[in-house]
């Protein structure tokens, strides 16, 4: 099978041109282009198109935000260390930031006044965090890259340095920085010089540009839908004299005011009227296909991107934005998760003075589940849980705490298994007093 398809892929025809020098297409060729940041920015704040492509990934990724899980006192502390810092808005900044230029950074302020040397998160004191501040990649210019093989920040920067309007340098350390980057670059190695992703419209621009081009040209044929045409017997041998060339300029003239004032064109019996009417029947379709590449260039459905109606009968276009969704939580978990990593410890650290073993969050799944369905689901979960239990093949305790984790994961009962742990601990707590007075 392998050596057929090379055979079908190699193919070469001297009567058709095909394979050879004289064939068009084997003269294509891929070309990198860096776009620069005035270009970059120019479409972003110029062009609805290429801003919602950055924008709504970064929208969606936080829109829903995440849930810490952990007693409901420890989950106001660490809320309210977010809500004080603006955490959710910064992120989102910064990614929207990243998609468009390639990089972006939330640099973690402690107070330290020597930003070089590493954050220890476990040295963060209740209170310790003071502020956030989203940097864009070109504020900060990369150091010497690390290029011991056996360390975890192979082929990453050691250091950054920021310069600011008054100034002033300050070298900072990787592990200050939440760094978030565009889209992924698969090259360099250990020779890679910059560590800053591409950016997002590097492949999509020129989509983008095409469907604006073509919206933009449909708008201009809307003025030429219908076009009077007046037939003017010797008209040729008129315009050649510049006397009757006025003559026929002005007959035009005075035809066209005639018919703003009544709608009726008053003309020689010799001339003929006529009308000349666009076609727009087919622009509809011509349109949705350009949009259709863009939001396959941007990976984003027409329905989320365009705000469309599925196309289609009994279209629902839920296929679609599930594959979407799942994109999205595989960014969140992936790249805002690894890139929060050190600044979630931080805030853990500052909002509890300490660091619970038990305390982590979940991101909230974009797809939210309707009461019937999270009824029907929870319903269902519980009676497989049960017919194990009946079965008498595990613990019931151990049953009862993974049906715990079931039923908080899904969604059917938000915080259970926080709610669970803290019951449990002052059932604990009472027992032990009990003990004690006795």
């Amino acid at each position: 099978m392998g050596a057929i398809l090379q055979i079908k892929d190699g193919i070469r025809n001297l009567v058709a041109n095909l394979g050879t020098d004289r064939d068009k297409a084997s003269h294509s060729e891929y070309q990198f282009v860096q776009l620069s940041q005035v270009q970059l920015h120019a479409a972003y704040r110029s062009s609805w198109l290429p801003r919602k492509v950055i924008n709504i990934p970064a929208d969606d990724a936080t829109r829903k935000w995440r849930t810490w899980q952990a007693k409901a006192d420890v989950v106001n502390k660490l809320e309210a260390t977010e809500k004080r810092l603006r955490l959710r808005k910064k992120v989102r900044k910064a990614m929207k930031m990243a998609r468009l230029e390639g990089g972006a950074a939330i640099l973690i302020g402690t107070g330290d006044k020597d930003l070089s040397k590493p954050l220890n998160p476990t040295r963060v004191a209740k209170d310790g965090l003071k502020y956030l501040t989203v940097l864009s990649k070109f504020d900060l210019t990369p150091g010497q890259q690390d290029f011991v093989i056996a360390s975890e920040t192979f082929g990453l920067s050691q250091s950054y340095s920021l310069t600011t309007g008054e100034g002033v340098t300050y070298e900072i350390h990787p592990s200050r920085l939440a760094i978030f980057t565009g889209a992924e670059k698969i090259s360099g190695g250990s020779t890679e010089i910059d560590p800053w992703g591409d950016s997002v419209l590097q492949t999509v621009l020129h989509a983008t540009k095409q469907a604006d081009s073509t919206v933009a040209n449909i708008a201009s044929l809307v003025f030429e839908a219908k076009v009077d045409t007046i037939g003017i017997p010797d008209l040729s041998r008129m315009m050649s004299n510049p006397k009757t060339e006025a003559m026929v300029l002005e007959r035009l003239s005075l035809a066209e005011k005639a018919k703003s004032i009544n709608g009726t064109l008053v003309h020689d019996a010799a001339e003929t009227v006529g009308q000349k009417s666009a076609s727009f029947a087919q622009l509809p379709d011509i349109m949705a296909k350009f949009f259709t590449v863009v939001s396959g260039a941007a990976d984003i459905p027409v329905t989320r991107l365009f705000g469309q109606s599925p196309d289609g009968m009994n279209a629902t276009g839920d296929g679609d934005l599930n594959n979407y969704y799942d994109s999205i939580q595989t960014i969140q978990e992936m790249d805002v998760g690894d890139a929060m990593s050190v600044l979630d410890e931080v805030i853990i650290h500052s909002s509890l003075g300490s660091r619970p073993a038990d305390v982590f969050y979940n991101w909230v799944p974009l797809k939210q589940l309707s009461e019937k369905d999270r009824a029907e689901v929870g319903d269902k979960i519980s009676s497989a849980f049960k017919k194990v239990v009946e079965m008498d093949l595990l613990p019931p305790e151990a049953v009862g705490a993974s049906l715990v984790g079931a039923l908080t994961e899904t969604g059917v009962a938000p915080g259970l298994e926080a709610q669970v742990g803290e019951y449990y601990a002052d059932d604990e707590e009472d027992l032990q007093s009990g003990v004690t007075e006795a």
